[in-house]
């Protein structure tokens, strides 16, 4: 078999292989690159209520756990945050309650995971780390070659078209390098 054949049979099966993280990949990293718009992760919830006026020393723990108690919230007190003098931020498993004290208007946030999107992002980013780094690099091997392969399958006929597209994708990050460094 020639090696032609080789290239062909192997950047078919390696492209096939590649679809499912090319596209976890894609979206993933669509929903990431606007990350200063939206949180790709997490929707937050917001509930706004009014508790009345809070008395007693906000750096005390008692009020932290008097304030839950007045919103009739069950969950556990993590850590509490002093933004300014008159506010009081409790922590929440996955959620945030900010008070301010002299009103006793409350803000509480939840952060709800957004299904799909959430596990995406958690692979793009390679929170897992051990086996997925190994697995992700293979990935990028992957890709290398599908590149460098697909040049090795122009013909006559594409060979200019081909070579004109990938001086393209070669000239446009070359641009933004220059444009942002």
């Amino acid at each position: 078999m020639s090696w032609r054949r080789w290239n062909y049979l192997l950047h078919r099966d390696i492209g096939f292989l590649c679809i499912g993280l090319t596209l976890l990949y894609a979206i993933s990293g669509v929903a990431v690159n606007h990350i200063k718009e939206w949180n790709p992760s997490y929707s937050v919830e917001r509930v706004e209520t009014n508790i009345g006026p809070v008395v007693g020393n906000p750096a005390d723990a008692a009020t932290a756990l008097t304030i839950l108690a007045r919103l009739g919230e069950p969950g556990k007190l993590e850590s509490s945050y002093r933004p300014d003098r008159n506010s009081l931020q409790l922590f929440v498993e996955g959620r945030s309650i900010t008070v301010d004290l002299p009103s006793g208007q409350v803000v509480h946030d939840r952060a709800i995971p957004r299904p799909v999107l959430r596990e995406m992002n958690f692979l793009h980013l390679n929170h897992p780390k051990k086996a997925w780094t190994w697995f992700a690099d293979l990935y990028a091997v992957a890709l290398a070659f599908l590149a460098i392969s697909g040049l090795f399958m122009l013909r006559r006929k594409t060979l200019r078209r081909g070579l004109v597209l990938t001086g393209i994708g070669v000239v446009i990050p070359v641009f933004f390098l220059i444009l942002y460094l």
